[in-house]
């Protein structure tokens, strides 16, 4: 049997919004055709929806192993790399409990590598900015929060933060000089 039908399925289950039973379809398809890299690329985007990094990692290492010629899958390899970063550095900045300083400044760097892996990815850079601001580096949090608005310029949740990383600016300024 072809797998077109089972990817046929997979795309009419993501279109209902049930991710799991896309992967299912997905899989099947896989099952059928496990040198297809364009199967193994659709199902790494649909695990990667549903927040599961660590199958889209696996299906997207695949499909660039089988396809290694077409330079969008080593992209997505990329953000996936980007991704799993900024979701490990998450947890560091929204934790309770204030990071020390030098946990903070690995968090910067690992988040800069997210924004080398992939320099598109606009959470990465609004990450990078929230460990800048808890380091009281606020210039270049204002700085990183500048590149995602020129990415996105019309999400006006950007500019907000923009102005609330300038008016902790001003009030560390202020605090300092006082």
């Amino acid at each position: 049997m072809q797998s077109e039908p089972f990817v046929q399925k997979a795309y009419h289950c993501i279109l209902q919004n049930d991710f799991e039973e896309a992967l299912h379809w997905f899989e099947a398809a896989i099952a059928e055709n496990p040198e297809d890299a364009e199967i193994h690329y659709r199902c790494s985007v649909t695990y990667a929806r549903s927040n599961r990094l660590d199958k889209a990692m696996e299906r997207a290492l695949e499909a660039s192993r089988l396809a290694p010629d077409k330079s969008e899958y080593g992209l997505y390899v990329q953000h996936l790399q980007a991704m799993r970063i900024v979701q490990d550095a998450k947890k560091t900045i929204d934790s309770p409990d204030v990071a020390p300083a030098h946990q903070l400044y690995d968090t910067v760097s690992i988040l800069k590598e997210a924004v080398r892996l992939d320099p598109l990815y606009g959470e990465a850079y609004i990450w990078l900015a929230l460990a800048y601001s808890q380091l009281n580096e606020h210039a270049l949090a204002i700085s990183a929060i500048k590149e995602v608005i020129a990415l996105q310029p019309h999400d006006h949740g950007l500019q907000d933060m923009l102005e609330q990383l300038k008016g902790r600016l001003n009030s560390y300024l202020y605090d300092s000089s006082t």
